[in-house]
């Protein structure tokens, strides 16, 4: 018997620690290779100790098919801190003998959390899962887990313990070693705080979402540096001394900067602006240099300095002397680092130009990492963590939701998921008695969040990169618009499809199109289409006037336009749309005595539709009942790509438009609306939508407030009252316009950029 006990004990496997996957977090899964499995001799569901600096034990799973033939096991952030390594680092794993427990001790490893209440949903979160003294650990939701057997899955679908999830610290175990909690076992739970061994229990890598390729830049920057100084020696470079984190507010760069700092083993010092600053004659230079002296004495440590604008501030442009004297002090300690101090510094902040030139040079920040909005797949992993601890309705998609929030930012969908919840609270508040200041437990087991809780709630929280611009989220569809299928089908295929298959075109190595101009008569449903296309295409839709953007003041109107572009960029996939935008970049050089404004207006939406920086998912689309009023050199290619006539509808169109209309209208059996298309000829969409409304009153008027249906006389009296707005005129005019406006954008003179037919028309005028 000694022995086989021996021959188990000799049964282990060395790995590389890598990180895993958001979903998993907290659930205590170690993912291996077949061939560890096979080296160890165990089983999906068995216990394994992992062994780094320090010991604990985890749930042995088969690894992912991508990773079946590496040799490394994926750990979460709370396993990598139990066992004291970092990721990228080795780990020996045994086979282990979990022991039923008699009594566990658990305690809120966060300083600020107060628990109380029964310990039974924390019995039950935690049945059969093995745990050993100084772990920490995590309460689950219910989120199913990926490749998981029948067995070992009823293990993980236990009702969550609360809300969010909560971590905790194992105070003690009895027996002493690696425990798992049954029936019998005693639990109690600690009302306070227990210092935990780290800063983990705070925030890990599992904690940031949606910036994969950052936290590896940000790896090599500061983890190799600290953990590994040898390295640099050898190759005879210094060490990296900074890194500076830029990107809209809430993406996430103070939170990174703590799971650095909690993964590399470092201490961690934090500089808030405003508190260093000092009232008296030096004292805020002489807080600064204490800060580097104690990380230098405590090394290897890391100074993450926040929102460091505000003590770095361009110098040229500040008029204080101590704002000056405080730049000059932080560039001089960044310079004065030794070599192999092994100290790094982080500072963060949203307005990277606002910071004095001279930190931002190698030698002081040698990188400077973007952190911008979440693609699709980011803003997942971010609700992946965010909900990680909510009891989950059966029809909540996160998939679904990731896609539906286009300009979300990690501060964004933190909100979102609290207001979800709040939500699902608000629907049983009137179960709960406020006289007894507890909830009953059969009300906190049934309480979950559903896909509707999170519908609600996207209804009130929108993407704060977008408070200023941002219009309702259109709700016209495809189906709501009729009669202009050539320009449906020619909108999705040079916005829905490029969106939506980004991939796709860069396979074929073409660009998308940047921009449409939708021209027509007036009320053919040009506004309506742009509508769609947002909606359809699930992009953030900014819609601007002319007026909004016209400003009296010089340089404003500019300004206005560049703002509007890069705040699309910020939250792409983005749809502008500027309506009737003849006013708003009519043609230079026309010698009409245009104002100045219109002519650095065009040039300015000139050079963002097609200069240096690049359109990505940004699509422009304009709107014009007048496109011979628009500049030319807006006309090209690279700048409104398509021009789309959206014309009079034919008459299965207006049979279709016709029907939109009267959708919620109840007809009588003699209406048949085939027979009014056939009478409205050249009639827009607008003018159909108000003989139906007409036909209506005409019903109201007849039958007063008791009207039951719309008879076909109604409908005939409206047509008597209506009339075409678009006269055949009009519409050869429309149509010899069409071969018109590529060719002026052919003719564009480069010097004044007014073409031949305009300077014509110009001398014509002067003679007469």
């Amino acid at each position: 018997m000694a022995d086989a006990e021996a021959a188990v004990e000799l049964k282990q496997v060395r790995l590389q620690v890598a990180a895993a996957r958001q979903e998993e977090s907290g659930q205590g899964i170690a993912r291996l290779p077949r061939s560890a499995f096979q080296a160890l001799g165990i089983t999906e569901g068995d216990v394994v100790e992992i062994s780094g600096k320090r010991s604990t034990p985890a749930i042995a799973m088969s690894a992912y098919d991508e990773d079946q033939s590496l040799e490394i096991v994926r750990l979460d952030g709370l396993q990598r801190g139990n066992a004291e390594v970092g990721s990228g680092e080795h780990v020996t794993i045994t086979v282990a003998q979990s022991r039923p427990a008699t009594r566990v001790v658990f305690a809120p490893a966060q300083r600020e959390m107060r628990l109380q209440g029964p310990t039974q949903a924390l019995k039950r979160n935690f049945f059969g899962k093995p745990v050993v003294a100084g772990d920490l650990v995590a309460t689950t939701g219910q989120q199913p887990v990926q490749n998981m057997p029948a067995e070992v899955q009823r293990m993980f679908n236990t009702p969550a313990y609360a809300l969010t999830q909560i971590r905790l610290t194992v105070v003690s175990t009895a027996p002493k070693g690696i425990v798992h909690i049954d029936e019998n076992t005693e639990v109690e739970l600690r009302a306070e705080f227990e210092e935990p061994r780290d800063g983990r229990a705070v925030v890990n890598y599992d904690d940031v979402g949606g910036m994969g390729e950052t936290i590896e830049q940000l790896r090599e920057m500061v983890e190799l540096p600290l953990r590994y100084p040898e390295l640099f020696t050898r190759l005879g470079v210094d060490p990296p001394k900074g890194v500076l984190l830029h990107g809209p507010p809430g993406t996430g760069k103070t939170r990174l900067a703590q799971a650095v700092a909690n993964e590399s083993d470092a201490e961690f010092f934090t500089i808030n602006g405003p508190e260093i600053m000092g009232s008296g004659y030096g004292e805020s230079e002489k807080k600064l240099r204490e800060v580097f002296e104690e990380a230098t004495r405590v090394a290897p440590s890391i100074i993450f300095i926040d929102e460091i604008d505000s003590i770095a501030p361009k110098r040229t442009q500040v008029p204080g002397e101590a704002e000056k004297r405080l730049v000059a002090q932080l560039l001089t300690l960044m310079d004065g680092l030794e070599a192999r101090a092994n100290l790094v510094v982080i500072a963060a902040t949203n307005r990277p130009d606002a910071i004095d030139e001279a930190l931002r040079r190698p030698g002081r920040f040698d990188r400077e990492i973007v952190i911008g909005v979440p693609d699709v797949k980011g803003r997942r992993e971010i609700l992946a963590i965010h909900t990680r601890g909510m009891p989950l309705g059966d029809k909540v998609d996160l998939a679904e939701l990731a896609r539906v929030t286009h300009g979300f930012v990690g501060a964004d969908i933190a909100a979102l998921a609290r207001e979800a919840a709040i939500d699902a609270v608000r629907g049983i508040m009137h179960k709960i008695d406020l006289d007894e200041r507890t909830v009953p437990p059969e009300v906190l087991e049934e309480l979950s969040v559903t896909r509707e809780d999170f519908l609600s709630a996207l209804k009130r929280v929108k993407p704060s990169a977008m408070r200023e611009v941002m219009v309702q989220t259109p709700t016209v569809g495809w189906e709501d618009i009729g009669g202009v299928d050539e320009s449906v089908r020619k909108l999705r295929e040079g916005i829905e499809l490029p969106l939506k298959n980004e991939e796709a075109f860069r396979r074929l190595g073409i660009r998308p199109a940047k921009g449409f101009l939708l021209y027509g008569p007036p009320g053919t449903g040009k506004t309506l289409l742009a509508k769609a296309v947002a909606k359809e295409a699930e992009a953030n839709f900014i819609s601007m006037k002319s007026s909004d953007l016209l400003s009296k003041w010089y340089g404003e109107s500019e300004q206005q336009i560049a703002r509007m572009f890069a705040r699309a960029r910020s939250v792409a996939p983005c749809v502008i749309f500027i309506d009737e935008i003849d006013s708003l970049v009519p043609a230079r050089g026309s010698g009409q005595g245009e104002p100045q404004v219109t002519g650095r207006v065009v040039n300015t939406i000139l050079a963002e539709m097609d200069g240096l920086e690049e359109l990505q998912s940004v699509v422009v689309i304009g709107a014009t009942n007048r496109p011979n009023l628009v500049d030319p050199a807006l006309l090209r290619p690279g700048r409104f790509d398509e021009l789309i006539y959206v014309g009079t509808p034919d008459q299965a169109g207006r049979e279709h438009i016709l029907g939109i209309h009267a959708r919620n209208m109840p007809l009588a059996d003699d209406v048949k609306l085939d027979d009014v298309a056939a009478k409205t000829e050249r009639f827009t969409g607008a003018d159909l939508e108000d003989v139906v409304r007409r036909a209506g009153l005409n019903a109201l008027r007849r039958a007063g407030g008791d009207v039951k249906e719309v008879t076909a006389a109604d409908f005939a009296e409206a047509l008597e009252d209506s009339r075409a707005t678009v006269t055949a005129k009009m519409e050869e005019e429309y149509k010899s316009m069409q071969g018109e406006l590529k060719k002026r954008a052919a003719e564009v003179n480069p010097i004044g950029f007014v073409y031949e037919g305009m300077i014509e028309s110009t001398r014509t005028k002067k003679h007469t």
